[in-house]
């Protein structure tokens, strides 16, 4: 029987400390893929994961379909975020601090029992997801001129979700399986203040089909985590530090993968569903559910030595844009935060500027190469095309206001997988 490594705990314990500096975002504040090998496919792989990590965090049900000749596996991996984050209030703009996030994640796998057994176990921790600006010391940092008032609310701010996932897969069958991974979150959150942190629980299903030789179909459902942030903030003004409930959104996932040639070229596709606008916290300011899409490309250039890959992704920004907004500053120009009222200037300025998680194009590409039996090295990189959102309304003074947010990012992988 293999088991769970002894090193485990200690593993998370610096990945968490790790992971404070982490503000990435992708498809709204989820992560496009967990490791290379997943974001080097453009994050698809729900209907076959290639790898301990994507299996884990994209679909449990996976871990049964791992290589079997080389039953049990570990994963480690590190992504160098660098998103370039700019905002503009009218005529003045600033680009907030630029900075590279590390982002880890390692994981486990293997058979749960006999090495032929239906049983397979996971564990994984890894950032699963993240956002923030820094604008302090800038020009919408600052009260300037006849504004006698902050330009914006949200000019310094943090998020970021570390995610642990004990799994188990069952091979019902040499064509199904189902799988569950248990999703334990710690959040961190910064508005401005003091960082705050909460912890969450959900649960991941999954199930993969394979109905012809070469072909697979996936779907998991990721269920809704909601962490409370205590005195991370204070909305109304009135002096006293507010709560925020902050919901990782409950999300759908289907895929299809089809191995064209076998063991040399593989497509897979991907569909998720987000549900923003029912998730606490995100429904409050206004975010919609999403649609992401995505296409990804296997090819084995050298055999047993040397694959490469390449994905695209497109999803829906999930901010919403809000024209002609009244910020001025009477007393029924506020907008509802889970009970406390927010003057709606800034409510608009926290929304576009304090939270600007809208790109929607991925282009990504990734490759492993073997060192030996039971060595890989992997290597990726990817690119989140720009995107921006305008506003337009009035500010505290009733003037006429532009509001805008422009987002792109660049990341790199670096990867080893061990199998045993």
């Amino acid at each position: 029987m293999h088991r769970f490594p002894v090193r485990f705990t200690s593993l998370v314990l610096t990945l968490a400390a790790l992971l404070a500096g982490v503000r990435a975002s992708t498809n709204g504040d989820n992560l496009l893929g967990i490791g290379p090998t997943a974001r080097g496919l453009g994050g698809t792989g729900t209907a076959a994961p290639q790898d301990a990590l994507g299996a884990i965090s994209g679909n449990p049900a996976g871990l049964s379909f791992l290589a079997a000749d080389l039953p049990a596996e570990s994963d480690v991996s590190l992504t160098f975020f660098v998103p370039h984050v700019s905002a503009r209030v009218d005529a003045l703009s600033a680009d907030s601090a630029a900075k590279t996030y590390l982002i880890p994640s390692l994981a486990s796998a293997g058979p749960l029992g006999a090495k032929d057994g239906p049983w397979q176990y996971g564990l994984a921790a890894y950032g699963v997801a993240g956002l923030g600006v820094d604008y302090r010391h800038s020009a919408v940092d600052t009260t300037l001129g006849p504004t006698p008032y902050p330009l914006v609310a949200g000019g310094r701010t943090q998020l970021q979700v570390l995610e642990v996932a004990p799994s188990l897969a069952y091979k019902v069958s040499p064509e199904w399986s189902l799988g569950l991974a248990l999703d334990l979150d710690y959040g961190q959150l910064t508005l401005g203040g003091p960082t705050k942190s909460g912890f969450a629980a959900g649960l991941q299903p999954g199930v993969v089909f394979r109905p012809a030789a070469g072909f697979s179909l996936g779907a998991t459902y990721v269920s809704g985590k909601p962490v409370t942030y205590r005195g991370v903030t204070d909305f109304d003004g009135d002096g006293t530090a507010d709560n925020l409930k902050l919901e990782a959104p409950q999300q759908f996932a289907f895929g299809a993968a089809y191995d064209f040639v076998p063991g040399k070229l593989l497509l897979l596709a991907d569909a998720r569903w987000v549900n923003w606008g029912g998730a606490k916290g995100y429904k409050d300011f206004d975010w919609q559910d999403t649609w992401v899409y995505g296409l990804g490309v296997q090819f084995e250039a050298i055999p047993k030595q040397l694959v490469l890959r390449a994905g695209y992704t497109f999803g829906d920004n999930p901010v919403k844009t809000h024209q002609n907004f009244n910020g001025t500053g009477a007393p029924a120009n506020v907008t509802n935060v889970q009970g406390k009222y927010v003057n709606n200037y800034y409510y608009e300025t926290f929304r576009v500027i304090g939270f600007p998680a809208v790109v929607e194009q991925h282009l990504s590409f990734g490759l492993d190469y073997r060192l030996g039996a039971h060595a890989t090295l992997q290597a990726g990189y990817t690119h989140a095309f720009k995107h921006t959102i305008t506003e337009q309304g009035t500010n505290l003074l009733g003037t006429p206001t532009t509001l805008s947010s422009g987002l792109s990012e660049d990341s790199f992988e670096l990867g080893f997988k061990y199998q045993y």
